[in-house]
Protein backbone atom coordinates (compact mmCIF):
# COMPACT_ATOMS: atom_id res chain seq x y z
CA UNK A 1 0.00 0.00 0.00
CA UNK A 2 0.60 3.68 -0.37
CA UNK A 3 -1.95 6.04 1.10
CA UNK A 4 -2.58 9.87 0.42
CA UNK A 5 -5.47 11.29 2.78
CA UNK A 6 -7.09 14.78 1.74
CA UNK A 7 -10.35 15.88 3.73
CA UNK A 8 -13.28 18.42 3.22
CA UNK A 9 -15.39 20.99 5.53
CA UNK A 10 -18.75 21.35 4.27
CA UNK A 11 -20.01 25.58 4.18
CA UNK A 12 -21.70 24.77 7.13
CA UNK A 13 -18.18 24.17 9.28
CA UNK A 14 -17.52 27.39 11.62
CA UNK A 15 -14.52 27.84 9.81
CA UNK A 16 -15.80 28.09 6.15
CA UNK A 17 -18.47 30.27 7.95
CA UNK A 18 -15.96 33.18 8.54
CA UNK A 19 -14.64 32.53 5.21
CA UNK A 20 -18.17 33.11 3.63
CA UNK A 21 -19.29 35.72 5.40
CA UNK A 22 -15.69 37.49 4.56
CA UNK A 23 -16.28 37.19 0.95
CA UNK A 24 -19.75 38.36 1.24
CA UNK A 25 -18.46 41.26 2.71
CA UNK A 26 -15.83 41.69 -0.43
CA UNK A 27 -19.08 40.92 -2.65
CA UNK A 28 -20.74 43.96 -1.82
CA UNK A 29 -17.89 46.13 -1.48
CA UNK A 30 -16.33 45.41 -4.97
CA UNK A 31 -20.00 45.20 -6.42
CA UNK A 32 -20.91 48.39 -5.60
CA UNK A 33 -17.17 49.85 -5.72
CA UNK A 34 -14.69 48.11 -7.86
CA UNK A 35 -12.03 49.72 -6.27
CA UNK A 36 -12.28 48.58 -3.18
CA UNK A 37 -9.40 47.48 -1.08
CA UNK A 38 -10.47 45.18 1.81
CA UNK A 39 -8.29 43.12 3.90
CA UNK A 40 -11.38 41.70 6.63
CA UNK A 41 -11.33 39.28 8.90
CA UNK A 42 -13.79 36.97 10.61
CA UNK A 43 -14.21 35.47 14.08
CA UNK A 44 -17.00 33.55 15.06
CA UNK A 45 -17.36 31.58 18.55
CA UNK A 46 -20.77 30.90 20.09
CA UNK A 47 -23.60 33.41 19.28
CA UNK A 48 -20.88 36.21 18.28
CA UNK A 49 -19.81 37.43 14.77
CA UNK A 50 -16.36 39.53 15.23
CA UNK A 51 -15.59 41.59 11.75
CA UNK A 52 -11.95 43.28 11.85
CA UNK A 53 -9.92 44.55 9.43
CA UNK A 54 -9.10 47.50 6.72
CA UNK A 55 -11.54 48.49 4.11
CA UNK A 56 -11.23 51.65 1.86
CA UNK A 57 -14.10 51.77 -0.24
CA UNK A 58 -16.74 54.52 -1.55
CA UNK A 59 -19.53 52.25 -1.36
CA UNK A 60 -21.39 53.03 2.03
CA UNK A 61 -21.98 49.89 4.13
CA UNK A 62 -23.56 50.94 7.64
CA UNK A 63 -22.94 48.79 10.83
CA UNK A 64 -26.94 47.74 10.38
CA UNK A 65 -26.06 46.66 6.83
CA UNK A 66 -22.87 44.77 7.73
CA UNK A 67 -25.00 43.00 10.69
CA UNK A 68 -27.29 41.76 7.97
CA UNK A 69 -24.75 40.71 5.41
CA UNK A 70 -23.99 38.06 8.11
CA UNK A 71 -27.09 36.97 9.10
CA UNK A 72 -28.00 36.59 5.48
CA UNK A 73 -24.47 34.29 4.82
CA UNK A 74 -25.35 32.71 7.53
CA UNK A 75 -28.92 31.59 6.50
CA UNK A 76 -27.66 30.64 2.62
CA UNK A 77 -25.35 28.29 4.25
CA UNK A 78 -28.56 26.41 6.36
CA UNK A 79 -28.60 28.30 9.91
CA UNK A 80 -31.44 29.77 9.06
CA UNK A 81 -33.67 28.58 11.95
CA UNK A 82 -35.91 26.34 10.33
CA UNK A 83 -33.98 22.90 11.09
CA UNK A 84 -34.87 20.17 13.87
CA UNK A 85 -32.11 21.76 15.75
CA UNK A 86 -32.68 23.60 19.06
CA UNK A 87 -30.89 26.96 19.71
CA UNK A 88 -28.58 24.80 22.21
CA UNK A 89 -27.40 22.05 19.26
CA UNK A 90 -26.95 24.72 16.56
CA UNK A 91 -26.26 28.74 15.58
CA UNK A 92 -29.83 30.53 14.57
CA UNK A 93 -29.31 33.62 12.73
CA UNK A 94 -31.42 35.81 15.11
CA UNK A 95 -29.36 34.93 18.78
CA UNK A 96 -26.15 36.30 15.93
CA UNK A 97 -24.36 39.27 17.73
CA UNK A 98 -22.45 41.09 15.22
CA UNK A 99 -19.21 43.41 16.24
CA UNK A 100 -17.64 45.83 13.41
CA UNK A 101 -14.22 46.73 14.04
CA UNK A 102 -12.49 47.95 10.47
CA UNK A 103 -10.72 50.38 9.48
CA UNK A 104 -8.96 52.38 6.54
CA UNK A 105 -6.56 50.52 4.97
CA UNK A 106 -2.83 52.65 5.19
CA UNK A 107 -1.83 55.12 2.34
CA UNK A 108 1.32 53.53 2.91
CA UNK A 109 0.23 50.36 1.06
CA UNK A 110 -2.13 52.61 -0.95
CA UNK A 111 0.93 54.64 -2.86
CA UNK A 112 2.24 51.26 -3.83
CA UNK A 113 -0.86 49.53 -5.44
CA UNK A 114 -2.46 52.42 -6.79
CA UNK A 115 -0.11 53.78 -9.13
CA UNK A 116 0.29 57.05 -10.77
CA UNK A 117 0.84 54.92 -14.78
CA UNK A 118 -2.19 52.81 -14.37
CA UNK A 119 -0.20 49.97 -13.05
CA UNK A 120 -1.99 48.24 -9.78
CA UNK A 121 1.41 47.08 -7.48
CA UNK A 122 1.00 43.99 -5.84
CA UNK A 123 -1.06 44.18 -2.34
CA UNK A 124 1.56 42.69 0.01
CA UNK A 125 4.65 40.49 -0.50
CA UNK A 126 4.28 36.47 -0.30
CA UNK A 127 4.63 33.28 -2.52
CA UNK A 128 1.94 31.45 -4.47
CA UNK A 129 1.49 28.02 -5.46
CA UNK A 130 -0.62 26.41 -8.79
CA UNK A 131 -1.03 22.74 -8.91
CA UNK A 132 -2.79 20.57 -11.04
CA UNK A 133 -2.50 16.71 -12.05
CA UNK A 134 -3.84 14.11 -14.82
CA UNK A 135 -5.45 12.24 -11.85
CA UNK A 136 -9.44 13.86 -12.34
CA UNK A 137 -11.11 15.43 -15.34
CA UNK A 138 -11.22 18.58 -13.63
CA UNK A 139 -7.16 18.14 -13.34
CA UNK A 140 -7.55 18.04 -9.40
CA UNK A 141 -5.76 15.94 -7.54
CA UNK A 142 -8.05 12.82 -6.80
CA UNK A 143 -8.19 12.72 -3.11
CA UNK A 144 -9.74 15.98 -2.50
CA UNK A 145 -11.52 15.59 -5.45
CA UNK A 146 -13.84 12.92 -4.12
CA UNK A 147 -14.07 14.27 -0.65
CA UNK A 148 -15.32 17.25 -1.96
CA UNK A 149 -17.86 15.17 -3.97
CA UNK A 150 -18.97 13.12 -0.72
CA UNK A 151 -19.30 16.65 1.18
CA UNK A 152 -21.35 17.87 -1.46
CA UNK A 153 -23.91 15.45 -1.09
CA UNK A 154 -24.02 14.80 2.15
CA UNK A 155 -24.56 19.35 2.79
CA UNK A 156 -26.88 18.98 -0.45
CA UNK A 157 -29.07 16.40 1.23
CA UNK A 158 -28.59 18.11 4.81
CA UNK A 159 -29.95 21.42 3.09
CA UNK A 160 -33.03 19.81 2.13
CA UNK A 161 -33.84 17.76 4.86
CA UNK A 162 -33.09 19.50 7.83
CA UNK A 163 -34.98 17.61 9.84
CA UNK A 164 -32.44 14.75 10.11
CA UNK A 165 -29.03 16.39 9.07
CA UNK A 166 -26.97 19.55 10.06
CA UNK A 167 -24.75 21.14 7.44
CA UNK A 168 -21.59 21.12 9.78
CA UNK A 169 -20.09 17.97 7.64
CA UNK A 170 -16.35 16.72 7.23
CA UNK A 171 -15.04 14.35 5.29
CA UNK A 172 -11.99 12.69 4.17
CA UNK A 173 -10.74 10.22 1.88
CA UNK A 174 -7.72 7.99 1.85
CA UNK A 175 -6.31 6.75 -1.63
CA UNK A 176 -4.27 3.65 -1.78
CA UNK A 177 -2.10 4.32 -4.97
CA UNK A 178 -0.10 0.86 -4.32
CA UNK A 179 3.50 2.21 -4.85
CA UNK A 180 5.16 5.62 -4.49
CA UNK A 181 5.46 5.42 -8.13
CA UNK A 182 1.88 5.31 -8.69
CA UNK A 183 1.56 8.16 -6.47
CA UNK A 184 4.32 10.09 -8.42
CA UNK A 185 2.74 9.04 -11.90
CA UNK A 186 -0.96 9.83 -10.84
CA UNK A 187 -1.67 6.05 -10.49
CA UNK A 188 -4.24 5.44 -7.77
CA UNK A 189 -5.23 1.55 -7.40
CA UNK A 190 -8.47 1.88 -4.89
CA UNK A 191 -10.01 4.22 -2.72
CA UNK A 192 -8.64 2.63 0.92
CA UNK A 193 -10.92 4.74 3.46
CA UNK A 194 -13.73 7.17 3.48
CA UNK A 195 -15.00 9.36 6.65
CA UNK A 196 -18.12 11.04 6.79
CA UNK A 197 -19.17 12.88 9.95
CA UNK A 198 -22.51 14.85 9.78
CA UNK A 199 -24.70 16.33 12.61
CA UNK A 200 -28.07 14.31 13.35
CA UNK A 201 -31.24 15.17 15.17
CA UNK A 202 -31.25 14.14 18.56
CA UNK A 203 -34.05 11.54 17.68
CA UNK A 204 -32.64 9.49 15.00
CA UNK A 205 -30.51 6.24 16.00
CA UNK A 206 -27.30 5.83 15.13
CA UNK A 207 -28.06 2.54 12.75
CA UNK A 208 -30.16 5.47 11.00
CA UNK A 209 -27.90 7.73 10.84
CA UNK A 210 -25.36 5.47 9.25
CA UNK A 211 -27.62 3.79 7.08
CA UNK A 212 -28.27 7.54 5.45
CA UNK A 213 -24.88 8.01 5.00
CA UNK A 214 -23.69 5.33 3.57
CA UNK A 215 -26.51 5.60 0.99
CA UNK A 216 -25.26 8.81 0.65
CA UNK A 217 -21.78 7.34 -0.12
CA UNK A 218 -23.14 4.90 -2.67
CA UNK A 219 -25.50 7.44 -4.69
CA UNK A 220 -22.23 10.47 -4.72
CA UNK A 221 -20.93 8.74 -7.80
CA UNK A 222 -17.45 8.06 -7.00
CA UNK A 223 -15.55 5.97 -9.85
CA UNK A 224 -16.19 2.30 -9.61
CA UNK A 225 -12.95 1.35 -10.66
CA UNK A 226 -11.76 2.93 -7.68
CA UNK A 227 -14.53 2.88 -4.66
CA UNK A 228 -15.71 -0.96 -3.86
CA UNK A 229 -18.24 -0.92 -0.79
CA UNK A 230 -17.48 -4.19 0.03
CA UNK A 231 -13.54 -3.34 0.08
CA UNK A 232 -13.24 0.33 1.39
CA UNK A 233 -13.36 0.97 4.68
CA UNK A 234 -15.57 3.31 6.21
CA UNK A 235 -15.98 5.33 9.38
CA UNK A 236 -19.45 7.24 9.58
CA UNK A 237 -20.30 9.40 12.36
CA UNK A 238 -17.48 7.75 14.16
CA UNK A 239 -17.71 8.85 17.46
CA UNK A 240 -21.66 7.46 17.90
CA UNK A 241 -23.24 10.88 18.71
CA UNK A 242 -23.39 14.05 16.79
CA UNK A 243 -25.97 16.29 17.32
CA UNK A 244 -23.94 19.49 19.03
CA UNK A 245 -22.40 21.47 15.94
CA UNK A 246 -21.96 25.06 14.53
CA UNK A 247 -20.04 27.60 16.60
CA UNK A 248 -21.74 27.16 19.34
CA UNK A 249 -19.71 24.05 19.82
CA UNK A 250 -16.65 24.85 17.67
CA UNK A 251 -15.28 28.47 16.96
CA UNK A 252 -14.26 29.76 13.49
CA UNK A 253 -11.81 31.53 12.15
CA UNK A 254 -11.25 32.97 8.34
CA UNK A 255 -8.08 31.22 6.72
CA UNK A 256 -7.71 27.94 8.79
CA UNK A 257 -8.99 25.83 5.96
CA UNK A 258 -6.24 26.63 2.96
CA UNK A 259 -5.80 22.87 2.65
CA UNK A 260 -9.38 22.23 1.91
CA UNK A 261 -9.45 25.35 -0.11
CA UNK A 262 -6.46 24.40 -2.54
CA UNK A 263 -5.44 20.81 -3.17
CA UNK A 264 -5.75 18.71 0.08
CA UNK A 265 -2.02 18.32 1.15
CA UNK A 266 -0.76 17.54 -2.71
CA UNK A 267 1.12 20.43 -3.44
CA UNK A 268 2.82 23.61 -1.35
CA UNK A 269 0.49 26.52 -0.15
CA UNK A 270 1.84 29.57 0.06
CA UNK A 271 0.06 29.94 3.46
CA UNK A 272 -1.53 33.50 2.77
CA UNK A 273 -5.41 33.28 3.03
CA UNK A 274 -7.82 34.50 -0.36
CA UNK A 275 -11.13 34.86 1.45
CA UNK A 276 -11.43 38.33 2.98
CA UNK A 277 -9.23 40.32 0.90
CA UNK A 278 -9.40 42.06 -2.49
CA UNK A 279 -8.17 41.15 -6.19
CA UNK A 280 -4.87 43.45 -5.57
CA UNK A 281 -4.07 40.99 -2.84
CA UNK A 282 -1.77 38.70 -4.55
CA UNK A 283 -2.46 35.78 -1.73
CA UNK A 284 -6.19 35.54 -3.80
CA UNK A 285 -5.27 36.48 -7.30
CA UNK A 286 -1.58 35.12 -7.29
CA UNK A 287 -2.84 31.42 -6.11
CA UNK A 288 -5.73 31.78 -9.21
CA UNK A 289 -3.27 32.76 -11.98
CA UNK A 290 -0.63 29.95 -10.84
CA UNK A 291 -3.46 27.21 -10.86
CA UNK A 292 -4.87 28.53 -14.31
CA UNK A 293 -1.05 27.88 -15.40
CA UNK A 294 -0.40 24.49 -14.05
CA UNK A 295 -3.77 23.32 -15.23
CA UNK A 296 -2.87 24.57 -18.68
CA UNK A 297 1.09 22.44 -18.64
CA UNK A 298 -1.07 19.52 -17.41
CA UNK A 299 -4.14 19.58 -19.98
CA UNK A 300 -1.66 20.50 -23.07
CA UNK A 301 0.08 16.90 -22.28
CA UNK A 302 3.22 18.19 -21.36
CA UNK A 303 3.23 16.40 -17.66
CA UNK A 304 1.43 14.34 -15.62
CA UNK A 305 1.41 16.84 -12.66
CA UNK A 306 2.72 20.68 -12.33
CA UNK A 307 3.53 22.83 -9.67
CA UNK A 308 3.52 26.57 -9.94
CA UNK A 309 4.91 29.20 -7.39
CA UNK A 310 4.38 32.91 -8.01
CA UNK A 311 6.32 35.24 -6.00
CA UNK A 312 5.57 39.13 -5.22
CA UNK A 313 7.23 42.39 -3.56
CA UNK A 314 4.37 44.69 -1.50
CA UNK A 315 3.92 47.65 -4.23
CA UNK A 316 5.68 45.89 -7.31
CA UNK A 317 4.14 44.37 -9.92
CA UNK A 318 5.59 42.17 -12.12
CA UNK A 319 6.22 39.07 -9.85
CA UNK A 320 9.75 38.64 -8.69
CA UNK A 321 9.76 34.96 -9.54
CA UNK A 322 8.05 32.17 -11.83
CA UNK A 323 9.00 28.63 -10.90
CA UNK A 324 7.73 25.67 -12.66
CA UNK A 325 8.17 21.98 -10.75
CA UNK A 326 6.40 18.95 -12.56
CA UNK A 327 7.99 16.67 -10.57
CA UNK A 328 9.73 14.67 -13.20
CA UNK A 329 7.06 13.74 -14.83
CA UNK A 330 7.54 16.33 -18.06
CA UNK A 331 7.44 14.91 -21.93
CA UNK A 332 10.63 14.43 -23.56
CA UNK A 333 12.05 17.43 -25.12
CA UNK A 334 11.11 19.68 -22.30
CA UNK A 335 12.14 20.92 -18.83
CA UNK A 336 11.03 22.76 -16.01
CA UNK A 337 13.74 25.48 -16.93
CA UNK A 338 11.96 25.78 -20.50
CA UNK A 339 8.31 26.03 -18.79
CA UNK A 340 9.32 28.59 -16.18
CA UNK A 341 11.24 30.61 -19.18
CA UNK A 342 8.13 30.60 -21.33
CA UNK A 343 5.63 31.00 -18.59
CA UNK A 344 7.34 34.60 -17.77
CA UNK A 345 7.69 35.80 -21.54
CA UNK A 346 4.21 34.78 -22.32
CA UNK A 347 2.48 36.60 -19.35
CA UNK A 348 2.84 39.22 -17.05
CA UNK A 349 1.03 38.22 -14.23
CA UNK A 350 0.46 41.70 -13.24
CA UNK A 351 -2.06 42.01 -10.55
CA UNK A 352 -4.16 44.09 -13.58
CA UNK A 353 -3.48 41.40 -15.83
CA UNK A 354 -4.86 38.92 -13.73
CA UNK A 355 -7.88 41.03 -12.81
CA UNK A 356 -8.75 41.52 -16.17
CA UNK A 357 -8.08 38.29 -16.73
CA UNK A 358 -10.64 36.42 -15.09
CA UNK A 359 -12.68 39.95 -14.05
CA UNK A 360 -11.75 39.52 -10.49
CA UNK A 361 -13.23 43.16 -10.04
CA UNK A 362 -16.61 42.35 -11.37
CA UNK A 363 -18.18 39.83 -9.23
CA UNK A 364 -21.78 38.67 -10.25
CA UNK A 365 -24.46 36.37 -10.32
CA UNK A 366 -23.72 35.39 -13.92
CA UNK A 367 -19.49 35.67 -13.69
CA UNK A 368 -18.87 34.50 -9.90
CA UNK A 369 -19.39 35.63 -6.50
CA UNK A 370 -16.65 35.41 -3.69
CA UNK A 371 -18.86 34.07 -1.55
CA UNK A 372 -19.70 30.48 -3.35
CA UNK A 373 -15.43 30.38 -4.16
CA UNK A 374 -15.10 30.61 -0.44
CA UNK A 375 -17.98 28.14 0.43
CA UNK A 376 -16.85 25.47 -2.47
CA UNK A 377 -13.19 25.82 -2.78
CA UNK A 378 -10.88 28.40 -4.17
CA UNK A 379 -9.45 26.28 -7.25
CA UNK A 380 -11.11 22.98 -8.73
CA UNK A 381 -14.39 24.23 -10.14
CA UNK A 382 -14.70 24.30 -13.70
CA UNK A 383 -17.23 27.12 -13.84
CA UNK A 384 -14.76 29.69 -12.14
CA UNK A 385 -12.70 32.08 -14.73
CA UNK A 386 -9.45 31.13 -13.75
CA UNK A 387 -10.20 27.17 -14.41
CA UNK A 388 -10.94 28.06 -18.18
CA UNK A 389 -8.18 26.23 -20.78
CA UNK A 390 -8.80 28.87 -22.64
CA UNK A 391 -5.08 29.43 -23.75
CA UNK A 392 -4.39 26.33 -24.74
CA UNK A 393 -2.94 27.90 -28.36
CA UNK A 394 -0.77 29.58 -26.54
CA UNK A 395 0.44 26.65 -24.87
CA UNK A 396 0.42 24.90 -28.28
CA UNK A 397 3.68 26.61 -29.04
CA UNK A 398 5.87 24.84 -26.62
CA UNK A 399 5.10 21.74 -29.42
Amino acid sequence: MYLFTSEVVSPGHPDKCADIIADSIVDRLIIEDPKSRVASEVFVAGKHVIIGGEVTSNANVSEAEYVQIVKDALAGIGYDGKSAFTKEQCLHPDDVKVQVLLNRQSPDINQGVDQEDGEVGAGDQGIMFGYASSETADYMPAAITYARMLSDKVYHYALKHNHKLGVDIKTQVTLDYGTKENFENCNPQSIHTIVVSAPSNEDMDIVEVRELLQGLIDDTGLPTDLYHPEKTIIHLNPTGRYVNHSSLHDSGLTGRKLIVDSFGGYAPIGGGAQSSKDYTKVDRSGLYAARWLAKHIVASGYAKKCNVQISYAIGVARPTSVSVDTYGTVVEGLNDDKLSEFVSENFSLTPNWITDKFGLDHPSEENFLYADVAARGQVGQSDYPWEKLDAMDIFAKLK
